[in-house]
């Protein structure tokens, strides 16, 4: 029973001793591959973007506008374009009278 016990405690030892190896060369690897990485940030830095969807096209243009209470249950992808094109129009004078230069465009996703 002492002979197998002093054997296990001698192999968790040397898996012990093993793991503690792997650790450490881990360690040794990372910091060598942080001494060698250019971390200069010198780069451009990244542009912002706004994106604006708005939640319920088709609800805005039955809403404010006749010919839009007309057209949204015939032609709703007509309409949502629509509807985004007059959003910018209005976006774009508001910026305009604030006098807030931006560059606007349409994505289709």
């Amino acid at each position: 029973m002492i002979i197998a016990l002093s054997f296990l405690s001698l192999v968790l030892l040397v898996a012990s001793a093993l793991l503690l190896w792997q650790l450490m060369e881990q360690r040794n690897m990372v910091r060598h591959m942080l001494e060698n990485e250019d971390t200069s940030d010198t780069g451009p830095e990244p542009e912002l973007v706004l994106t604006l969807r708005v939640l319920d096209p088709i609800a805005l243009a039955k809403r404010e506008s006749k010919a839009g209470r007309m057209l949204a249950d015939r032609l709703p992808v007509m309409t949502r374009k629509m509807v985004y094109q007059e959003v910018m129009k209005e976006l774009e004078r508001e910026l305009d009278a604030r006098d807030i230069a931006v560059e606007m465009h349409m994505e289709y996703r």
